[in-house]
């Protein structure tokens, strides 16, 4: 067994910290860019007047950072090769990730946007894999170009973590002698709708209530008459990009539809997997920073006489955590060294519960390390002044998106016990 990181990907790695010196930071601190990260962050980065929508000349930052870094042949680095990309696998990506939110916050990579100089694409496994070739070209190509974005709607405000039971229908109805369907229901926490031009809206189309099939996913083009954004919800960490929407009397054309009728859950599915095992990468190396900020601060600190870090108080609770860390960190590597070993699809069934422990416990540990760091810190690290409430406000509602805890929590059960996954056999 060799826990060595590839030679191929250190270099790798120092390749992107030169590119950020050289091209990232100075654009950073350039027109007072800096505000969007220090202490004026949040009110930087969010309209309050306009429903607590981001600032255009945030997003415009964003953009021109993830440009920056397309022409340096970075930002679709996990893409394939045919799309301009790296064939970038997932165990380079979680080390990435993990490497970046080590650095703290910073224009390099802020996950408040899902932002990246080296992009999470998700979606291209999900059209590739579920797409029509024409689906494909429209929203593969066009994501990168800026020209096609498709939001998720799933989520539903009564049933939350239990996308089976989706009141949200679909019925087959032909228009002008256009196969089509027409839609009613209800979603919430689309995030990204402001700026989308579709919303993958997923509906029941057969099937009973709890059923996993019969549910089937819809492109339905940003402004069809009938969708409506009833309100954008403030949430813990602004600004916001999260609505809930009226679905009424929508039609669409078959055309729209992405999949085969009834499987909507698994293009779910596999958009989720890549995004959690990624997202538990970042939350490691967020939960590092706050670790090795507190140790520094310790050593510096001198109350009565002597280095904070003296007293076992502030020894033993950041021992815990780096304790953590290593070991999470291992795991997170060879669960994303394993998906790289096996076909996309086999994913769900033979890795689920491993990328779920990744996930649950990372998102936990970067909030215990959080508060630990504003603990550690004293006043100064429950101010703005530093970025542990930040980093704590962001990452504490991946304890509750991409599968809330408990449900991974459940996932992880369900494979331990053998009612789903390899140990099935040993139970049946």
């Amino acid at each position: 067994m060799d826990f060595a990181l590839p030679e191929d990907l250190k270099a790798y790695l120092a390749e992107l910290d030169d590119f950020i010196a050289r091209e990232i930071k100075p654009l950073e601190n350039e027109n007072d860019n800096i505000r969007f990260f220090d202490h004026r962050r949040e009110y930087a980065r969010t309209n309050f007047e306009d429903q607590g929508l981001p600032r255009e000349e945030w997003e415009a930052l964003l953009w021109e950072a993830k440009m920056r870094a397309d022409k340096a042949g970075h930002w679709r680095f996990s893409a394939p090769k045919k799309y301009g990309g790296k064939d970038g696998s997932n165990l380079w990506m979680a080390v990435i990730r993990d490497h970046f939110a080590q650095q703290g916050l910073g224009l390099h990579n802020d996950l408040q946007n899902e932002h990246s100089i080296v992009g999470n694409f998700p979606f291209v496994a999900m059209f590739e894999h579920f797409g029509t070739e024409a689906q494909q070209q429209e929203f593969i190509l066009g994501g990168f170009a800026g020209k096609r974005r498709a939001a998720f709607g799933l989520t539903e405000p009564d049933h939350g973590s239990d996308a089976t039971f989706m009141e949200t229908r679909a019925v087959r109805e032909t228009r002008d002698g256009v196969d089509g369907w027409l839609i009613n229901g209800r979603k919430m926490w689309i995030t990204g709708m402001h700026t989308a031009t579709h919303c993958t809206v997923f509906a029941r189309t057969s099937g009973q209530d709890g059923d996993a099939k019969g549910i089937t996913a819809f492109l339905v083009p940003t402004g069809t008459p009938g969708m409506t954004v009833d309100e954008y919800m403030w949430t813990f960490n602004m600004p916001t990009d999260h609505p809930r929407m009226t679905i009424k009397d929508v039609w669409v054309p078959d055309s729209v539809r992405l999949g085969a009728e009834g499987g909507g859950l698994s293009i779910a599915q596999s958009f989720v997997h890549q995004n959690r095992i990624r997202q538990a990468a970042s939350s490691l190396g967020a939960a590092t920073y706050c670790l090795e900020e507190s140790v520094k601060y310790a050593r510096e600190r001198k109350p009565f006489g002597q280095e904070l870090a003296r007293n076992q108080g502030i020894q033993f609770p950041l021992v815990e955590i780096a304790t953590q860390c290593h070991m999470l960190r291992t795991l997170i590597y060879k669960t994303a060294w394993e998906m790289d070993q096996i076909e996309h699809k086999r994913i769900e069934h033979e890795l689920s519960d491993k990328i779920s422990m990744c996930n649950y416990w990372a998102n936990r540990l970067v909030c215990q390390a959080a508060d630990q760091a504003m603990q550690t810190h004293g006043g100064i690290g429950y101010s703005r002044h530093k970025p542990f409430e930040h980093i704590y406000r962001h990452h504490r509602r991946y304890r509750i998106t991409e599968g809330a805890e408990e449900i991974q929590m459940r996932k992880v059960a369900a494979y331990l016990f053998g009612y789903l996954g390899p140990r099935k056999a040993m139970f049946s």
